[in-house]
């Protein structure tokens, strides 16, 4: 009986750690032998990439973004982590951008020849607002002021003198 349990926790513990992923975000490492990774993004979500690196190759890595239409537009461009080819004074390390793509789209990162990609992304649907209870406004009645008559100003005889 104990190596029949001894089995079913290892199975349950590798189906725990494929279900379990660190906080969302996925990572993925596309090698020039690997196929395009392909990503859909649904109309009301988004993608969001942290990290987008390349070691390796003479071309630079890109995400592509295709919309609805069909126009495909490059939406990020890998950034170096390798200065093998640089002397170390003259290599000065380059920004790792993030960028944020709303659906609908389809997402590619084709393989670059010799070279590796990382990508670091996270799919979610849009946060709607969440109503909140405005208070309730009960209009209250004023009287509309009436016009009060403004004296007028009688004048007053002035005596003339005469000659």
């Amino acid at each position: 009986m104990k190596p029949r349990t001894a089995s079913l926790g290892v199975v349950f513990l590798c189906l725990i750690f494929t279900l379990v992923r660190a906080g969302e975000f996925n990572s993925v490492i596309i090698k020039e032998t690997d196929s395009a990774l392909t990503l859909d993004v649904p109309d009301h979500h988004f993608l969001r990439i942290r990290n987008f690196t390349q070691e390796g190759g003479s071309t630079r890595g890109v995400v592509t973004a295709t919309v609805a239409n069909g126009v495909a537009q490059t939406a990020m461009v890998a950034s170096l982590v390798d200065s093998g080819s640089v002397p170390s004074t003259a290599a000065t390390p380059e920004s790792i951008k993030k960028v944020v793509i709303a659906g609908p789209a389809q997402i590619t990162i084709a393989p670059v020849p010799g070279a590796t990609l990382f990508v670091t992304y996270r799919r979610a649907a849009e946060e709607t607002p969440t109503p909140t209870a405005t208070p309730t406004v009960t209009p209250t009645v004023t009287p509309t002021p009436t016009v009060s008559p403004t004296p007028t100003v009688t004048p007053f005889p002035t005596p003339t003198p005469t000659p």
